[in-house]
């Protein structure tokens, strides 16, 4: 008898291990047919003894990224906007570590060819310490070894230079924000 409540027993788990593999193969299926990632946004949060703060959105459209929102709490003038390559914040914004650049690129302007991915030029702020971006990018993407998901977004306390390696000597950090998936 001992014998039989074994045997059923195995066949129990084997039953279940199947029904697992079965569970996780169709879970599988159902993320391969899941719609791509077309839009993103970063909500900038102020570091340490800064204003600055945002929301930025990034939407997929035909092979570019639109890059959208509205900065305030800056100084009148240009300011380096970069993606970095950690999507974290800390009180200076050093954890969000270098400009995103998996390609190995030289820092350059945004309108350059060759480039850091992450390299999004300068903003500029009115009086009122306002900026509103609205920019076009082909070096950002949402899948792949260059995708910008999970990656730091950071509003830099002076302009960039383009040609100061390998950051452009933009200056600390006034806010930093993650770009994470959004709701098409």
């Amino acid at each position: 008898m001992a014998i039989h409540r074994s045997a059923a027993a195995l066949a129990l788990c084997g039953l279940i291990g199947a029904g697992s593999a079965a569970r996780a193969q169709h879970a599988e299926e159902k993320a391969h047919k899941a719609p791509p990632i077309t839009k993103a946004v970063a909500v900038l949060i102020p570091t340490k003894n800064s204003k600055v703060e945002g929301r930025i959105t990034f939407t997929e459209h035909e092979g570019k990224v639109k890059v959208a929102g509205v900065i305030t709490g800056l100084t009148p003038g240009k300011h380096g906007f970069h993606v970095h390559e950690y999507g974290a914040w800390s009180e200076d914004g050093m954890a969000s570590g270098g400009h995103f650049n998996p390609t190995e690129e030289k820092h350059a302007a945004f309108e350059a060819p060759m480039r850091h991915v992450g390299d999004l030029g300068n903003i500029t702020a009115d009086e009122g310490g306002k900026a509103t971006i609205d920019l076009e990018d082909a070096h950002l993407k949402f899948h792949g070894p260059t995708s910008i998901l999970g990656r730091g977004l950071v509003v830099h306390e002076k302009a960039d230079d383009f040609t100061t390696q390998p950051s452009g000597n933009a200056g600390g950090r006034l806010a930093v924000g993650v770009v994470g998936v959004a709701k098409p």
